[in-house]
């Protein structure tokens, strides 16, 4: 099996409901996010990719123009835009247009990571 992966940097806030009042994520705030989307197949193409990472330039321009310095529970229209909900979005998003993806992760700090593999 071979395995790829890219990353994508963006920053953008949040917030999250049904927390208590003294729990930091209850309040409006951000994070500078990775997003890495992460790529398997048994074959390599003809020139030996699993897909050429310039193909995920999409990718790329979709958090650039819909997430990137917005408010994610606007862009996604959900109370909770936890991290593991960010990579299902971000997953579904790629994998139906890359049917080697497996996997999204999203960072939102250097020690926190949330991953989303069906």
């Amino acid at each position: 099996m071979f395995t790829i992966s890219k990353q994508f940097h963006f920053s953008a806030s949040h917030q999250l409901h049904g927390l208590a009042e003294d729990h930091p994520c209850s309040r409006l705030h951000g994070h500078n996010y990775i997003a890495e989307v992460v790529l398997q197949s048994t074959t390599l193409n003809s020139v030996g990719f699993v897909r050429d990472y310039r193909e995920l330039s999409d990718l790329k321009n979709y958090i650039d123009d819909e997430l990137d310095h917005r408010h994610l529970n606007d862009v996604l229209g959900e109370n909770n835009t936890t991290a593991e909900k960010m990579a299902q979005h971000l997953y579904e998003w790629a994998h139906a247009r890359w049917s080697e993806v497996v996997a999204v992760r999203i960072s939102e700090t250097p020690k926190t990571w949330a991953e989303y593999r069906p």
